[in-house]
């Protein structure tokens, strides 16, 4: 697959960014206007489809921060950000062969497919703007993930237990698999195994939770880490700066 720079944004940052909860279930809608500082991506357990530029590319799930620097200021984006394990029956690759990685659609969908999409994406962003094209992607998104074999529902229940905290060797039971079989799902639906994306989700509900202003410590406790210590590792560790950093106004 070639490989090419684009990004995902999370709330939070200092560029102009909104979102909203798509019509596809568990995804988000949102928009992004590049400024100066921008901030690096940060792991969210997610992929996403963008639009922009009059391409269209896909943002696979990360395991640290993702440089945004070479991007000129007054770049737009639209995407739709699919929920941990969500991405794969929608780009029809498993979930481990995107991690850490931009790559054009074209690369992963028949090119007349993407050709025809790009198309109406161009035609429909003239007269629109941001919400016409997110309407289309939202369509076709949904389309591909009913044109998928559908699932079970384990991979979102694996999500939503180890979101919560609950140990790996938990979740396996819970879902009636092994710990090796776990691990196996895990890197298809989410790219990472069990453990690297309860570290991602648990970073998420931190910063989270420190955005609405709570102290640090409780924090800490709060998103599940064993002390204030651990919290400002594990943000370094994943988000490759402290806390405070993260949380500072551009």
């Amino acid at each position: 697959m070639g490989e090419t720079r684009d990004t995902k944004e999370p709330p939070g940052g200092t560029d102009g960014y909104r979102e909203r909860a798509s019509r596809v279930a568990g995804a988000v809608l949102w928009a992004r206007t590049v400024r100066l500082p921008a901030r690096p991506v940060l792991p969210d357990g997610c992929t996403d489809l963008i639009w922009s530029g009059g391409r269209l590319l896909v943002a696979g799930p990360d395991t640290g921060p993702q440089s945004v620097a070479g991007m000129p200021p007054g770049s737009t984006f639209v995407g739709l950000r699919f929920a941990p394990g969500q991405g794969p029956a929608v780009f029809g690759v498993p979930a481990r062969e995107l991690r850490d990685r931009r790559v054009p659609l074209a690369d992963l969908w028949p090119a007349g497919r993407v050709r025809e999409l790009t198309e109406r994406l161009a035609a429909a962003g003239e007269p629109g703007g941001a919400a016409a094209v997110g309407r289309l992607l939202e369509e076709t998104a949904a389309a591909r993930l009913r044109e998928g074999a559908g699932d079970d529902g384990r991979t979102a229940a694996v999500a939503a237990e180890l979101g919560r905290g609950r140990p790996v060797a938990e979740v396996a039971r819970a879902v009636a698999l092994s710990e090796r079989q776990l691990h196996r799902l895990s890197l298809d639906a989410f790219g990472y195994g069990p453990k690297t994306l309860a570290r991602v989700l648990r970073l998420v509900r931190a910063l989270d939770l420190a955005r609405s202003g709570m102290p640090c410590a409780q924090v800490a406790a709060r998103a599940g880490y064993a002390d204030q210590a651990h919290l400002a590792r594990e943000v370094k560790s994943l988000a490759g700066a402290p806390m405070g950093v993260l949380l500072a106004p551009g």
